[in-house]
């Protein structure tokens, strides 16, 4: 398989375009929110809170799962980064009339993050649906590469912008990569009728579609009898609440307090571990239909946690370069389990049930809150070291317990589970 494969898919070349504008956007945002915040403020605890507050759609996911079966996912899409553009040029307005206050930035966070999951949702479903099972794996891995490509030139960017023109045109680009994307998502194709989860065999009767709380039990009917399902949404939370926080919140934290940086030392931070992420994802593209997936997921969450731990030595300004390099290596761990974890869970999944799926698997992004408010306090009460070390310790004991709960994780298969026909989201 050439590394580059899913790209020959006309489809899948506008999600490209499209994912790679919105994550230039997120990014943006995250580094102006939370330097924002920490500059008004003062206090590390209000940055983890204000990221946080970005994920607090998360109990909703499951819903987004079944709008996403229910409806033209390509339409969703671009409707919710159209908001998202809406929402970023209110920010600009603000900060350009002087008047974004700390407030604002919680309200828009919080608002945001009622987006942000069924976003996700949706982009992650697109790209199942319009790329052959066989190519899967490398779609995602490509998917994961624009999104590191994107993270580290959002990143750069909006420390640029904001140190040279403010908060106000940093936001205004911020708004342009949001209406950018939408655009893109146009040119996505919608699901056909094979592949749609609405879709039934010729000769089946008049559809009508069931209730949304119906549609919800069924999913979750369906993915409690998949042991693979539930240990790859164990493994989620788990990563979200250990490991994430530092590159999803807290890094303005150890920019400040371990390095002394200022905007710029902080883009340099989160650029190492986009390049090592980048690293990864190419590796993964290339090796795209390397055996035992499941193996690897779980290697690479251990190395991940235990990158952490190194980071928690190496991050005081006389070791900046071996503190860039454990970076560059966390971010290559990052990939490693993110992009088999999707695409594991993806081809596992059946084809009717898909947005649900993924919508509950978006429910484990809440530990990332959890994980953020927890390192906050922690950082502002024993330092940032001491977080970032708690969660370490705290990721690889649970990942423990996991190898032990589900042991096919480490034989390098999937768990198995019965045969169980997929309950039909119309009758």
């Amino acid at each position: 398989m050439s590394m580059l494969e899913s790209f020959r898919i006309r489809s899948f070349r506008y999600q490209w375009g499209a994912d790679s504008f919105a994550t230039w956007a997120s990014e943006m945002e995250t580094l102006l929110l939370g330097w924002y915040v920490l500059v008004d403020t003062g206090s590390p605890f209000l940055v983890g809170l204000v990221g946080a507050l970005r994920f607090g759609g998360t109990l909703l996911a499951p819903l987004y799962g079944v709008a996403a079966d229910r409806f033209d996912r390509r339409r969703l899409l671009v409707g919710l980064r159209l908001f998202q553009g809406v929402q970023a040029g209110a920010v600009a307005i603000l900060a350009l009339a002087s008047l974004l206050e700390p407030w604002h930035a919680f309200a828009i966070s919080g608002i945001g993050g009622l987006v942000r999951n069924g976003e996700n949702v949706v982009r992650q479903s697109l790209i199942a649906d319009t790329v052959p099972r066989s190519t899967l794996m490398n779609a995602m891995s490509l998917s994961r590469l624009t999104m590191d490509g994107a993270k580290m030139a959002g990143s750069l960017a909006g420390a640029a912008l904001l140190s040279r023109l403010g908060m106000g045109p940093a936001y205004a680009a911020v708004t342009a990569c949001y209406l950018a994307s939408a655009a893109f998502a146009l040119g996505i194709a919608s699901p056909t009728p094979e592949s749609s989860p609405a879709a039934t065999k010729p000769g089946s009767p008049t559809l009508q579609v069931e209730s949304p709380f119906a549609t919800l039990r069924s999913g979750f009917g369906y993915m409690r009898h998949q042991p693979a399902i539930v240990a790859i949404m164990f493994l989620a939370f788990l990563v979200n609440l250990t490991v994430f926080p530092l590159t999803n919140g807290l890094m303005p934290v150890v920019a400040r307090d371990a390095f002394a940086f200022g905007p710029g030392g902080l883009a340099l931070l989160l650029t190492a571990v986009s390049l090592g992420a980048l690293a990864g994802s190419l590796a993964l593209a290339a090796f795209a239909r390397a055996p035992r997936p499941e193996r690897t997921m779980l290697a690479s969450i251990v190395l991940w946690h235990a990158l952490l731990l190194v980071f928690t030595q190496v991050s005081r300004p006389d070791a900046l370069w071996p503190a860039l390099l454990v970076l560059a290596v966390y971010g290559a761990a990052t990939s490693g389990a993110m992009v088999t974890m999707s695409a594991v869970l993806l081809g596992t999944a059946d084809v009717a049930f898909r947005g649900r799926v993924m919508g509950v698997r978006m429910m484990a992004v809440y530990g990332l809150p959890l994980g953020l408010l927890l390192g906050g306090y922690l950082s502002e009460r024993f330092g940032v070291h001491h977080a970032m070390s708690t969660l370490a310790v705290l990721g690889l004991f649970l990942t423990a317990l996991a190898c032990l709960r589900w042991p096919a994780l480490l034989r390098g298969t999937a768990p198995s589970s019965p045969t169980l026909r997929p309950t039909p989201l119309y009758t």
